[in-house]
């Protein structure tokens, strides 16, 4: 058998996707994002541009990445300029970043009219940039911008763009399909060009939406030659987004030719992951995921009643061209609930629970779902929470402590210096190793001023929530009018750089948020009693 070639894989929602109208990503979410890529296996990491922002140029403070490579993204130095003298280019030279990908000018119209100096200029600026890279120990890519419609104007200044940049060293060049105008069909055509002018193993695809050919154009360019694709996390990116890695990972892997002629670093473990990788980045955004997305919508292998559920029952290939536990999706047939208990099944393997599909606590626990997800509740990116629902239906989550009552006061007046404030009291009744325990807190905000109320005594359990922070809290109305149901996820941490997300719904704001919080400290003790049961169990 021949051996198969690898293709790379190069993210850029933290930089393509943060241009995505509505989405400005915190330093928080950003380090969130990378653990997500990180999971998925994603070679590169395209970071955002240190120095355009304090938050970019804060990410770049330090690395972030443990196997992807941390890329930063920049312009070619300035005419008229050194690289040495060029302090946006320093500054990506001084980031902690692993590699630097350029973006360059490739279309003759944008160098005389965006830039206003001459096509030598504009090849001198990329390979003094990529040589300045090289001689500071990084790696060097360059994004030849507009590349396509550059080809169409000029194809021998469009080529001399990414041979400058081959010649000078660059590891990767890029085609970029900026307007995202170009079809397929010419995109393979022009890149098999451009393979007989540099090698397509330093060359790669960048393609935009525009036309709804992002994903189709990236497969085009493979098998033109290519072997980078770079895209971003559901299609995040500008106007209509960039290639989807959600929709290229599983194609690469599972769709003929591409999986026997091509390798990618994503595991199939990790492919088993993809569809609540997805899910947990568009809870990250706070936006309800694509129910039709390809491989991992709700609906991606969704069947109504009728001939092909029938047929789906028997022979689950009659309508489905993949198993979806594969991409970690499940079967929906609206007439059966069968297929939903082998995946929870399924599903409380991957949390070390092992339970027989005979087991009739299954039935209850697959009741409460059910019930819980018609209630507002969605355990795709809570799995902590999941977890704890599960473990409980089991038996096995001990009462660590019992919340008995709570009551928030938030009180708005002017204050000594004649200022309008905002001034929140929360009440925290607890019982805890038999003894009933009450705390009042004040907090910048009810929701805060219940967190720390309720972590302010927890008796013998004080010490092991000691590190635990709340990294973010997002809040979802799922219906309209002011009495409207809402949901509350929130992610935690702790010290050891564990993450994990629970959810709280509830009418009432203030009380959805509380069980989110009640859910987090509790499967933190959870996981502390599990781990040190498996410990003892091992000596």
């Amino acid at each position: 058998m021949t051996a198969r070639e690898t293709l790379t894989l190069f993210d850029t929602t933290l930089r393509d996707g943060a241009q995505t109208s509505g989405v400005d990503f915190s330093l928080e979410e950003k380090v969130a994002v990378v653990d997500i890529l990180e999971a998925l296996g994603v070679d590169y990491i395209e970071g955002g541009y240190p120095g355009a922002n304090p938050t970019d140029t804060a990410f770049f403070s330090v690395p972030r990445t443990t196997r992807a490579r941390f890329t930063a993204f920049g312009m070619t130095k300035r005419p008229g300029r050194s690289a040495a003298n060029d302090p946006g280019l320093q500054g990506l030279i001084q980031s902690a970043s692993d590699s630097i990908c350029f973006v360059a000018k490739s279309w003759d119209y944008h160098v005389r009219v965006a830039l206003g100096i001459s096509l030598e200029e504009n090849l001198d600026g990329i390979a003094e940039s990529v040589s300045a890279t090289l001689a500071a120990g990084k790696e060097a890519l360059v994004d030849c911008e507009h590349f396509f419609d550059g080809y169409a104007a000029d194809p021998d200044f469009a080529l001399s763009c990414v041979e400058t940049a081959y010649r000078a060293g660059a590891r990767w060049v890029i085609l970029c399909d900026t307007n995202g105008g170009t079809m397929p069909d010419m995109v393979e055509a022009v890149v098999a060009k451009v393979c007989e002018r540099v090698p397509g193993s330093h060359l790669g695809i960048h393609a935009h939406d525009d036309t709804g050919h992002a994903v189709a154009n990236s497969l085009a360019a493979v098998r033109a030659g290519v072997r980078q694709i770079q895209g971003t996390l559901n299609g995040l990116g500008e106007r209509c987004g960039n290639a989807n890695l959600i929709t290229l990972i599983p194609t690469l892997k599972l769709k003929a030719p591409y999986r026997d002629l091509f390798e990618i670093a994503v595991t199939d473990d990790a492919l088993a992951d993809i569809t609540m990788l997805s899910r947990r980045f568009d809870e990250l955004l706070n936006r309800a995921p694509s129910q039709h997305a390809p491989y991992v919508g709700v609906s991606a292998f969704t069947t109504k009643a009728g001939i092909h559920a029938s047929a789906i029952l028997k022979e689950p290939e009659t309508y489905e061209h993949i198993r979806p536990e594969i991409v970690g999706n499940q079967r929906r047939v609206l007439v059966s609930d069968q297929a939903g208990k082998s995946n929870l099944v399924s599903k409380l393997e991957r949390f070390g629970i092992k339970v027989a599909g005979s087991d009739p606590r299954l039935d209850r626990l697959l009741s409460e779902v059910k019930q819980r997800e018609a209630d507002g509740y969605s355990y795709e990116a809570a799995d902590a929470s999941f977890e704890l629902l599960a473990r409980r239906t089991l038996g096995s989550v001990p009462d660590f402590f019992e919340v008995e009552s709570f009551r928030v006061m938030v009180e708005r007046r002017h204050n000594a210096i004649g200022e309008l404030v905002s001034v929140s009291e929360a009440v925290v009744k607890i019982r805890v190793g038999g003894e009933t325990v009450m705390s009042v807190a004040e907090g910048n905000g009810p929701v805060n001023a219940l967190d720390v109320a309720l972590r302010k005594d927890l008796g013998p359990y004080q010490e092991a929530i000691a590190d635990l922070v709340l990294l973010d809290f997002k809040v979802r109305i799922l219906n309209g009018s002011t009495a409207a149901v809402t949901r509350v996820l929130i992610e935690s941490g702790d010290s050891h750089g564990a993450r994990w997300f629970t959810i709280g719904v509830s009418p009432n704001i203030v009380d959805a948020s509380f069980q989110a919080l009640t859910d987090s400290i509790t499967y933190r003790l959870m996981k502390m009693k599990v781990a040190e049961d498996l410990r003892l169990a091992a000596e």
